[in-house]
């Protein structure tokens, strides 16, 4: 049966659709971000200023101390995590929202080995030590330029991340 919906042109300036294996099949797509922390970049809003990424991390022990100035939403795929700020330990199937700024610490427990989440965050992340003090920060840009030096080093080819950025 043939649908009666009429077609639409879509502007050639419409930016495309991302469909990727979340999971890479290649473990070089894998992005190092600090000791045992990867991030899998699955897209990049430039007008915006976010992205979607997974956070693996292979280690317990605290991930970073951060806050957010966006809204940043995850979904836990495996193992389990917690902030030291409050009392509840996100675990393969929660789904976490931090509203913006919050400083939270991600800390990993001893009976996680290793936890993959998926992150969708508004806006920059900014590390802050214990006082609150800022310490650095990331943004889409700089994570755009990590990956492209990382990929650029491992073979996959600098431009290999343009994919993932609209």
């Amino acid at each position: 049966m043939a649908s009666s919906v009429p077609s639409i042109p879509i502007s050639p300036d419409y930016p495309a659709e991302i469909a990727v294996a979340a999971v890479p099949d290649d473990p070089r797509v894998w992005v190092p971000q600090a000791p045992s922390v990867w991030f899998r970049p699955l897209m990049f809003n430039t007008v915006a200023g976010g992205w979607c990424n997974l956070l693996k991390v292979t280690t317990t022990g605290i991930v970073s101390r951060h806050r957010h100035p966006g809204a940043v939403f995850g979904y836990v795929i495996s193992g389990k995590w917690k902030y030291d700020e409050h009392d509840w330990t996100a675990e393969a199937g929660s789904f976490v929202y931090e509203p913006p700024g919050e400083i939270h610490t991600l800390r990993v427990p001893p009976e996680s080995s290793e936890m993959v989440t998926f992150f969708n965050i508004s806006g920059a992340m900014v590390y802050v030590d214990e006082e609150g003090r800022q310490t650095g920060y990331e943004d889409a840009f700089t994570k755009i330029q990590l990956c492209r030096d990382y990929y650029d080093s491992n073979g996959l080819g600098a431009s290999y991340v343009d994919q993932f950025i609209r």
